[in-house]
């Protein structure tokens, strides 16, 4: 099994990367199962509604997970109500159907799950007893887990703590790609962050004047998505069908002109 993930897609610039170069990687790669992170998809950066998730789901994805934005512009009842797009399953107002998802493909399934950690982040329900309830339904199945956090030490404590339980554990949230992908020895596949897919001349997708003056002058500011040509990034992750352990990870960090 072949599983596509997109890091972060950061608002209408975002989604128009992806539109200009996603049939390329698609066709390069021939995933079985295509996941993107839409948290920040909506026009003005955070969150996301109705309209993105048609976009998405147009392009070809199976399934869309979220993070800490996830309910900017939406309430919970959307997840719940939306079978494939998830919400933080350990948020403090979510349960499995808001954060879980099983995609039967026939020949094979695979458990997707949405994650939030809570390192330098809202107080949620402890990451590590959630993935505890969530492996004893669905351990007889891949289970691929997007795991939105800020600190690399909790992200890389809970890989270590679900290796061999997982197929794999891809961080999101901190939008930049990082060069520590690889497989633990007990057979998941990592990496501290995907990256994102946003524009280049930007600070993590926003428009660069705003986020200078924030973090100079520590004040106020209207934080815009910055346009223009980016990248378009994530990673690739094969399967193997019947362990259902690791059997690679590559990263894609394609530039859109």
């Amino acid at each position: 099994m072949r599983v596509l993930f997109i890091g972060d897609v950061v608002g209408e610039n975002g989604i128009d990367l992806l539109y200009r170069g996603f049939s390329e990687i698609k066709s390069e790669y021939s995933p079985d199962v295509v996941i993107i992170n839409g948290e920040n998809s909506h026009k003005t950066g955070t969150g996301i509604t109705e309209k993105e998730v048609r976009q998405f789901f147009s392009l070809g994805a199976d399934v869309i997970t979220g993070g800490n934005h996830s309910l900017r512009k939406c309430n919970i009842d959307f997840y719940e109500e939306n079978e494939f797009v998830l919400c933080p399953v350990n948020f403090n107002v979510a349960d499995e159907k808001c954060g879980v998802c099983v995609l039967d493909m026939g020949k094979n399934s695979i458990c997707v799950v949405s994650l939030i950690g809570t390192v330098f982040l809202d107080a949620n329900r402890n990451p590590f007893f959630e993935m505890d309830n969530i492996i004893k339904k669905y351990g007889d199945m891949p289970i691929f887990v997007d795991f939105h956090a800020e600190a690399t030490s909790e992200k890389y404590a809970l890989a270590h703590y679900l290796d061999g339980k997982v197929s794999a554990i891809v961080g999101t949230h901190t939008h930049i790609q990082t060069n520590d992908d690889h497989i633990f020895p007990k057979g998941t596949a990592y990496i501290s962050d995907a990256g994102s897919t946003c524009a280049l001349d930007s600070v993590l997708g926003m428009e660069k004047t705003a986020c200078v003056q924030k973090q100079k002058y520590l004040c106020p500011v209207k934080f815009d998505v910055a346009k223009g040509e980016g990248y378009i990034c994530g990673v690739v992750i094969d399967i193997d069908d019947k362990t259902h352990k690791a059997v690679s990870i590559s990263k894609i960090h394609k530039k859109i002109s």
